[in-house]
């Protein structure tokens, strides 16, 4: 009988100690998504506060006899460089005209913190109102499989069927596939989802090492700065090398050469990729960057930003600033910015992307970093003759974060660095930090079972 006794009790012991590891794990589980939560609502945060519909500009007016290319934007959310690289790809030709289009015209978030003014609805381009696009780009969204994108998915497929071409960029296959466009075509994505992707779409031929994929009227790209590519390539087919090379010469993207080769390195999942996940997932304490635009500047450098900062490394909260609600960049796009002033307080650093020389910048944002004991940083400033829009990014975010957040950063922008010098600290220690902390509160969790078992007992006793 003593034997069953003792048995019972290691069972028990067993039992308390499984319920403690149990605790633990979920308590520290349940951090990291809380973080993670955080991360993602202040990279598609929402509108500001303060943009007036009454300010926004009128759409452009559409020229004739152009290349039409419509880049369409989902109105919760898209990746900021899937949408704006190719958009200045294809509007840095004469030969083309780009527009922007979403279900509704209101202000929609980009990943980053950045937030855009589209040009033109579905019903528009349905309606007639605009030109039917000869080339249609389809970014990530934030939820592409979801009914709420059904909308956007059917628009997509009309327009193929219309006759357009389809540029699919980063895990914006994944909408196209949602759609059933990509059935029985070779296709693929950015690196880290074509897993899941070949998983719950058996019927796409999903191919890694891929800089774009082309099958039919229908190109797909892998991640991010992918789409840079992509856009070059369908320039090339439309508008011929010759203009294809011009464009890309003056966008330096390492490696491209018209019909130059498409493969790239097949990535996967890394001990290296811990900064990724770290600053996703704690992310308290985190600086905020406040990212001054200004009236001209290049597409790729503003995305370049919100994704170096906020978007892709999660290393900083990031929240765009102008002089006015409105901006408009060198090729048109409206982006949406909280004016700066009294209400744009908290910013520990204050960055403005593509400009080379502080008098470029608009005096009131000069006034009000002044007022807020801020400099004025240009990344751009450092950017040497003949760079792509992130280097110069990449190094900054290297030297005031750390060069392994950096170098995570162009892995899951799916951008080579091999050319690149970073300098600066060679680890996040304040995600680390508070990773440890988390880890230490969940253990302490973890033994509160026992703890309140050995509580009962005393009482029992008492």
């Amino acid at each position: 009988m003593s034997g069953v006794k003792r048995g019972r009790r290691v069972v028990r012991r067993a039992g308390w100690v499984l319920m403690g590891t149990a605790l633990s794990a979920a308590s520290f589980a349940g951090i990291a998504f809380a973080g993670v939560g955080t991360s993602m609502a202040d990279s598609f945060a929402p509108a500001p506060a303060a943009s007036d519909p009454r300010a926004w500009p009128a759409a452009r007016a559409v020229p004739t006899g152009r290349i039409t290319v419509a880049v369409a934007v989902s109105n919760e959310g898209s990746v900021a460089t899937d949408v704006m690289a190719p958009y200045q790809v294809f509007a840095e030709s004469e030969k083309f005209f780009v527009y922007t289009v979403a279900a509704e015209r209101r202000v929609s978030p980009l990943s980053g913190g950045a937030h855009l003014l589209p040009d033109h609805t579905l019903a528009e381009v349905d309606g007639g109102v605009v030109p039917e696009p000869d080339v249609v780009v389809v970014p990530a969204v934030t939820d592409p499989a979801d009914a709420g994108e059904a909308r956007l998915r059917h628009w997509i497929v009309e327009r193929h069927r219309r006759g357009a071409r389809v540029l699919g960029v980063c895990a914006g296959s994944e909408l196209l596939a949602a759609s059933g466009l990509l059935d029985g075509r070779n296709a693929t994505s950015f690196w880290s989802g074509i897993g899941s992707l070949a998983r719950r779409y058996p019927q796409v031929r999903w191919k890694r090492g891929q800089r774009y994929v082309e099958d039919g009227r229908v190109t797909t790209t892998a991640g991010v700065t992918s789409g840079t590519v992509g856009a070059l390539r369908v320039v090339e087919e439309l508008a011929g090398r010759d203009e294809a090379a011009r464009i890309g010469k003056g966008l330096s993207y390492p490696g491209w050469t018209p019909g130059g080769p498409t493969v790239i390195p097949a990535n996967g999942l890394a001990l290296g990729d811990l900064p990724y996940a770290l600053n996703a997932a704690f992310p308290w304490l985190r600086s905020t960057v406040g990212i001054g635009l200004v009236d001209g500047v290049d597409e790729i450098d503003a995305a370049a930003a919100f994704e170096a900062y906020g978007g892709v490394s999660f290393s900083a909260r990031t929240v765009a600033l102008g002089s006015r609600g409105a901006v408009t960049t060198r090729h048109g796009l409206v982006l949406i910015a909280q004016p700066a002033g009294s209400g744009s307080r908290g910013v520990d650093r204050f960055v403005v992307p593509g400009v080379a020389d502080v008098k470029a910048v608009d005096p009131s944002l000069r006034t009000w970093a002044h007022r807020n004991g801020l400099a004025v940083e240009l990344p751009g400033g450092g950017r040497h003759a003949g760079e792509f829009g992130f280097d110069p990014v990449l190094r900054d975010l290297a030297r005031h974060s750390d060069r392994s957040t950096a170098r995570v950063t162009a892995k899951f922008s799916e951008y080579p660095t091999a050319h690149l010098t970073l300098t600066g600290a060679a680890w996040p220690w304040r995600p680390t930090l508070l990773a440890v902390a988390a880890a230490v509160v969940s253990v302490g969790a973890g033994f509160l079972p026992a703890a309140i078992r050995r509580a009962a007992r005393r009482l029992r006793a008492a």
